[in-house]
């Protein structure tokens, strides 16, 4: 029995010491002693490891016992070493540079370079290698750094050094965040990630935008990177039409683990084309992908940035390789900003084929949990794959003491003080806010100048709002919005109350009530802007917004039912009344020009348009995206870009009898609609469709109708369902309709080819629009145009059936 009881004590001390971990760490170098950065190291036949940072240094945990490890860098001969682990150890590593060789290759007798039949096997496999993992799980770590090292003394008068914490230089990192999460990705498109930690320099409280997804560069696709850095994307080396954009060379060739590695030179045929340049590593066998080494330049129109070089590396994994790192590394001057920094994953633990509970893609991509900021030194000192540089831990060290000193009570009693100090400059401008951070609430003025305008039914116009804000508990939050508004004209007080309370953050829930008077717009849209309807009225004596007043109480509510379903209730009250003009002010009198009557269909008289009526409304609105995707954080649900069409389904009902309403009708209405939809290298296009009809109409007024959004301007702001030449008034209707909008944005594939133009990275766009009600049948508009950012200029032609009944310039400019 002694025997037996000591022979399970030394099993039980030989497991457990299997069982330890340990650190393994060191410097990675190559001949003449510099660092290989970002190297990767793992136990070979695993896919367990990490990455060496900047300056070559490498740390991560093992099993103790003997494990193979591999140091591995692009461009360099691996290296193996079998370690025996029984406690943390130091091991530093020479990496010599490969040597690639041409021996042995064959020159066809037409000259052509070997790398083009390497390239067309890679292509012709390109979707099997897509393809063969049909699902996977694996565990990430993730740093950024973003670093300044050069910018201007001044911005808008404030001082850069202070403002954004540099050296006396102007020079310092001023992001720099890390995080761990664990990601799951299912064939063709679903992917998941759990945030496990997240660490943001100077914000103990913050939480890290780290998302897995958005490293994921897959040059087995035929456009990568596509509304990243450019609408269009970019053409990876191994498309199915690659041929077109590049042009290769094979550099040489060596063996590693028994296997031909091509080492391959990607070439733009043309040097503005969307492509990238550098190096490619492919298994002259299997032809995967092993490495890749290539950089995009501004001349392939990335906005923002001057250059950007993607480093990827692969690990085999069964009989398919999978990335086990990837880099980039970027650099740019923006307004004299000169910046450069890096985002690195790491990728390990890969689970290829796992057992995943149904449901388990359920359109969430992201979720952060509130303890994942709650991580202490010694975790990270354990999960950090990538150890920090001297310059980043001093980077955490400084920023993380001054923000224990910033979120002091005295320092933040002092900003407070300060940031609430009434400054009349800054009040034109921004506005002003009163902050009280122990009550968890804010008291925001509106900026003066959105504050007055002028229209030819009020004259000169003051209108201001506050609105405050008290944060509750869990994310909820109560908003109180009052708002006045006075006509030096007309002489007309109006004034509102609005109070939303946000209530389940996580459902994007709501309930909001308003009461009070104002002056609306006819069009429930909108016409133009209130500083556009001022400019045009005071300077070209043209006013184009016509208006009605109103008294108000309603009520709404609005949740998500389930993901990408979301629900609108609301039930409104209003006694609504005619205004005509009161005044003919004009800074500038125009030969030929003179303002029309508030009627827009009587121009030259000021004919009542409606009897001052009571109106009764309860609407309904079910809005469903496909395939919704969102983002959970400890703030609320984040829905992200649509990728497939989004339905919205309207019902309004005009109830007569209660509160005296005299008006009886109901409307029903549906719209289909999707935005930014991919066509690779042609960029890309977006619709709308609607139908609506008033399934009876017993009693209707004018601001009840179905309204459009027209456009009877020269310069306005963009909007896919807006009409260019449309009247804004005029074709309302209380009947049936239909109309389509419909733009195909080229993302510059046609300017990017005139050199005149290249430069300005510009984007063409066409476009059409259609609507048919019983007053307007068949009306059509046909537009294109060039836009840069958020202006853009169109020229338009509209027909009324085949009669042309307009056409000229529009500009527009927003985001």
């Amino acid at each position: 029995m002694k025997h037996i009881c000591t022979a399970l004590f030394c099993f039980f001390i030989t497991i457990g010491a299997l069982a330890q971990q340990f650190k393994l760490s060191g410097y990675i170098t190559d001949d003449a002693g510099k660092p290989v950065p970002f190297a990767s190291v793992y136990i070979r036949n695993t896919t367990k490891g990490t990455s060496a940072n900047v300056d070559g240094y490498y740390s991560f945990t093992i099993p103790a016992g003997t494990s193979t490890i591999v140091y591995k860098a692009i461009g360099y001969k691996p290296v193996e070493k079998a370690l025996n682990l029984s406690g943390n150890h130091t091991e530093n590593t020479v990496l010599k540079e490969e040597s690639y060789s041409l021996a042995g290759v064959t020159i066809r007798s037409d000259g052509r370079d070997p790398a083009y039949r390497i390239i067309r096997q890679a292509i012709r496999r390109r979707l099997e290698h897509k393809t063969e993992v049909k699902s996977y799980t694996a565990d990430v770590y993730i740093k950024g750094a973003q670093k300044l090292v050069g910018a201007p003394k001044k911005f808008f008068g404030r001082d850069i050094q202070k403002t954004l914490d540099l050296d006396t230089n102007r020079k310092g990192i001023i992001y720099l965040s890390e995080s761990t999460s664990k990601l799951a990705f299912e064939r063709p498109n679903k992917i998941h990630e759990e945030m496990i930690s997240s660490k943001v320099a100077g914000q103990n409280n913050a939480f890290s935008f780290n998302k897995a997804s958005d490293l994921m560069v897959n040059f087995y696709e035929n456009v990568v990177m596509e509304n990243i850095l450019s609408a269009r994307g970019f053409v990876s080396p191994i498309a199915e039409d690659a041929m077109l954009y590049y042009r290769y060379k094979l550099l040489g060739t060596t063996t590693e683990n028994g296997a031909t590695v091509n080492k391959i030179q990607i070439i733009p045929r043309r040097e503005h084309d969307p492509v990238f340049r550098g190096v490619v590593y492919i298994h002259d066998e299997t032809y995967h992908l092993l490495s890749a080494d290539v950089y995009l330049t501004k001349s392939t129109g990335i906005n923002l940035l001057d250059t950007l070089n993607i480093s990827q590396q692969f690990l085999q994994s069964g009989k398919t390789y999978m990335p086990s790192s990837i880099n980039l590394q970027f650099s740019g001057d923006v307004l004299g900003f000169q910046f450069q920094g890096y985002y690195i994953g790491v990728y390990s633990n890969y689970d290829i084929d796992p057992e995943l509970p149904k449901g388990y893609f359920n359109g969430e991509l992201l979720r952060v949990t509130k303890s994942v900021n709650k991580k202490d030194s010694s975790f990270w000192n354990m999960a950090r794959p990538i150890p920090l540089t001297a310059e980043e831990r001093a980077d955490y060290r400084r920023k993380d003491s001054i923000a224990a000193y910033r979120n002091s009570d005295r320092y933040l009693d002092s900003v407070e003080r300060a940031g609430n100090k009434f400054n009349a400059l800054k009040f034109v401008v921004a506005g002003h806010t009163i902050s009280n951070r122990r009550k968890e609430s804010t008291l925001r003025f509106d900026p003066l100048y959105k504050s007055i305008f002028y229209n030819t039914v009020e004259g000169v116009t003051l209108r201001h709002g506050v609105t405050y804000t008290k944060q509750l508990e869990d994310w909820r939050y109560l908003t109180l919005r009052p708002e006045l508004r006075y006509g030096f004209s007309n002489e007309t007080l109006t004034g509102s109350l609005t109070a939303t309370y946000h209530y389940k953050p996580e459902k994007r829930a709501s309930l909001s009530v308003s009461a009070g008077t104002g002056i609306y717009d006819l069009n429930n849209f909108g016409s133009m802007s209130l500083f556009g309807n001022s400019i045009n009225s005071l300077f070209f004596e043209t006013n184009f917004s016509k208006f009605y007043k109103k008294a108000f109480a309603n009520v709404s509510t609005t949740r998500e039912l389930f993901n990408g379903f979301q629900a609108t209730l609301m039930a409104d009250f209003s006694e609504n009344y005619n205004l005509v003009n009161t005044t003919r002010f004009k800074i500038k009198d125009l030969k030929g020009e003179t303002f029309t009557s508030n009627n827009p269909f009587t121009p030259d008289s000021e004919t009542p348009l409606f009897p001052t009526y009571n109106a009764f409304n309860l609407s309904a609105t079910l809005s469903y995206t496909i395939g919704q995707t969102y983002i959970t954080r400890p703030e609320g649900k984040f829905y992200q870009p649509a990728r497939y069409p989004v339905i919205d389904l309207h019902y309004r009902k005009a109830v007569k009898g209660i509160l005296d309403s005299e008006v009886e009708y109901d409307l029903l209405a549906l719209e289909v609609s999707q935005n930014r939809i991919r066509t690779g290298m042609f960029g890309y296009s977006s619709f709308v469709v609607g139908v609506g009809k008033f399934l009876n109409r017993n009693t209707i007024y004018y601001p009840e109708f179905k309204h459009f959004r027209g456009n009877n301007s020269l310069l306005g702001q963009p909007d896919l369902r807006k009409f260019l030449f449309l009247d804004f008034y005029l074709y309302s209707t209380d009947q049936q309709y239909a109309e389509l909008h419909y733009e195909h944005n080229f993302s510059g594939m046609l300017s990017n080819k005139m050199p005149f133009l290249r430069k300005l990275k510009l984007e063409e766009f066409i476009g059409a629009g259609y609507l048919t009600q019983p007053v307007k049948r068949n009306y059509t508009e046909f537009y294109f145009g060039l836009q840069r950012l958020i202006l853009r200029v169109a020229y338009g032609f509209a027909y009324d059936g085949n009669k042309k009944v307009d056409h000229g310039f529009r500009l527009s400019y927003g985001f």
